[in-house]
């Protein structure tokens, strides 16, 4: 709103009339108005939450210290949702697709994660929404992005980056089969597909990652910064051509809805960290991945995720493992065996005490969750800064 007022200013002759045109200005009032937000409602939101005991059920891992949690009340994605979408509105264009999609995409998933909490919390159902329930919203709503950014005004794009290679653009249309409409067909429907996967995987998995106090929020700030940057540099003509990566005209308007993305983070993270006073759910963790997953796929990006988002892939491949070898080895040996400790990965680290069944790899000592949820928030640093070094890798 702030920007679009600031559109019939650019005509008047006063100091500051066109500030708002500066996408780094914008972000930057989008990200500090995000943080001070969050930290405003943050802490009234927390009461409500309490008084309303509105807290989620601890799972029973075996670990000696997780009853402590018992009772911090749960559904503070709220202040991420807030915090992200009022400074969007105010700073960034909405008349941009990237932006709308954005948008839809944190409303989409977050009334999807809300209603996963909802269920938990007042219907005392510990399974929450119904895993077919999750998986079609999320299906959809890669159904709606992925179309609209393959069907062009005048052409199809379903263009994407190949990191590590030089001349790095990789086309979908290359799997395609047949001729005329029908390759036309067939290449939307591979683009579509890849994306759904590629919205739906990092939507889980950054929910799956939501284990410990901080850790979610640390890391998804921390890829949602680097996201930002490459944003801004697709979308600056002289910038891609100079790093030679795909220029794609409106991206860097990405970068108000990842500033306020990022600013809400580190807001929230003051009520989140260690000890937590309040935990994200999956109204938070849901639309997390899924506007990390939206945004890598708009700036053409999205085989860049499994370095930067590097965590969230450790944490949902170590519970797909752990299911496969428990039940393979129950079947073969009479007696379930298991890889890890704990599933997701970050609960391997604070080892169980009571884990029944043989184990094949065992911590060789108990970590608190503060040092796991730092060493992870450090290897995340750490893969974003080689997803920026593939820029100029090939």
């Amino acid at each position: 709103m702030i920007y679009h007022l600031f559109e019939h200013f650019q005509y008047i002759d006063f100091p500051g009339a066109g500030l708002m045109q500066y996408i780094s200005v914008r972000g930057i009032f989008a990200s500090i108005f995000a943080i001070i937000i969050s930290m405003i409602i943050g802490n009234s939101i927390i009461k409500f939450l309490k008084k309303k005991q509105i807290s989620d059920e601890i799972r029973d891992i075996g670990l000696n210290d997780q009853f402590s949690k018992k009772g911090t009340p749960t559904m503070g994605g709220i202040i991420i949702l807030l915090s992200v979408f009022i400074p969007v509105v105010l700073f960034a264009d909405l008349t941009n697709i990237y932006i709308q999609l954005l948008l839809l995409t944190l409303i989409w998933l977050g009334a999807l994660g809300f209603a996963d909490d909802y269920i938990k919390v007042f219907k005392k159902n510990k399974e929450g929404l119904s895993g077919k329930y999750k998986i079609m919203s999320q299906v959809l709503l890669g159904l709606v992005v992925g179309i609209t950014i393959a069907v062009q005004e005048d052409h199809l794009n379903t263009l994407t980056t190949i990191p590590f290679v030089k001349n790095n653009e990789f086309d979908y249309a290359w799997l395609a089969f047949g001729s005329g409409k029908v390759k036309e067909f067939v290449q939307v429907a591979i683009y579509v597909i890849a994306i759904t996967f590629i919205i739906t995987g990092v939507s889980n998995s950054a929910n799956l990652t939501d284990g410990l106090d901080g850790l979610a929020a640390g890391v998804s700030a921390i890829v949602g910064a680097t996201l930002g940057a490459l944003a801004y540099l697709s979308g600056n003509a002289i910038y891609s051509d100079y790093l030679n990566i795909m220029f794609i005209p409106g991206a860097d308007e990405i970068v108000v809805f990842l500033a306020a993305m990022v600013g809400g983070l580190l807001g929230f993270l003051w009520y989140n960290s260690y000890p937590a006073q309040v935990f994200m759910g999956d109204t938070g963790s849901l639309a997390l991945g899924g506007i990390i997953g939206v945004a890598a796929v708009l700036i053409r990006k999205e085989l860049l995720l499994p370095i930067l988002c590097g965590i969230f892939f450790a944490e949902a491949a170590s519970v797909i493992i752990q299911r496969f070898y428990y039940k393979y080895t129950r079947k073969k040996y009479g007696e379930p065996r298991r890889i890890f400790m704990s599933s997701p990965l970050h609960h391997h680290f604070q080892k169980p005490d009571n884990v029944k069944g043989m184990v094949k790899f065992v911590p060789k000592r108990k970590m608190h969750e503060a040092k796991i949820t730092m060493r992870f928030w450090l290897i995340s640093i750490i893969l974003a800064c080689l997803t920026l070094i593939t820029l100029k890798i090939r």
